[in-house]
């Protein structure tokens, strides 16, 4: 039998969640997911650069549910991770902002975040590395179009 894709896929999601709980910094900061660590890390990146962020950022970025961000944003909030401000021109939209406590472990994450990239890139040369991110461009839009699909009928 030939190899299956969202096996493979699964298989690579399961290392990789395995190594952050494993291998990284997080093990100093007990509530905190790697669900959570990515998220704190995409919200830190978008401060650095004076963009505020929503939580439809993080629907469209990650590629989740308005209910599981929902969701992910509640527990955030209530482990002192981040706040949720009001935004004084639009009473509807909710600014996330990181709180102190995931300021200090943002340095770790960072940390970790190259060390984690930097083993996933051994031994591909620059062109393999275009060509993954291709294919895996591609692998997306096919589930995209999947939803978009489903979301009509």
């Amino acid at each position: 039998m030939e190899r299956s894709i969202g096996i493979e896929l699964r298989k690579l999601s399961n290392l990789s969640c395995r190594y952050f709980e494993q291998r990284t910094n997080k093990k100093e900061v007990d509530a905190l997911t790697g669900t959570n660590g990515w998220i704190i890390g995409y919200i830190a990146g978008r401060e650095a650069k004076g963009e505020a962020v929503y939580q439809r950022d993080l629907e469209a970025h990650f590629g989740i549910t308005r209910s599981t961000a929902s969701k992910v944003v509640s527990l955030m909030v209530q482990k002192g991770f981040i706040l949720q401000q009001g935004v004084p021109e639009d009473r509807r939209l909710r600014r996330l902002v990181l709180t102190d406590k995931a300021a200090q472990v943002t340095r770790l994450m960072e940390e970790d975040h190259t060390n984690f990239e930097n083993t996933l890139r051994q031994g591909f040369t620059e062109a393999e590395l275009q060509t993954l991110f291709s294919l895996l461009d591609r692998l997306q839009g096919n589930l995209k179009k999947l939803d978009d699909k489903e979301a009509i009928l």
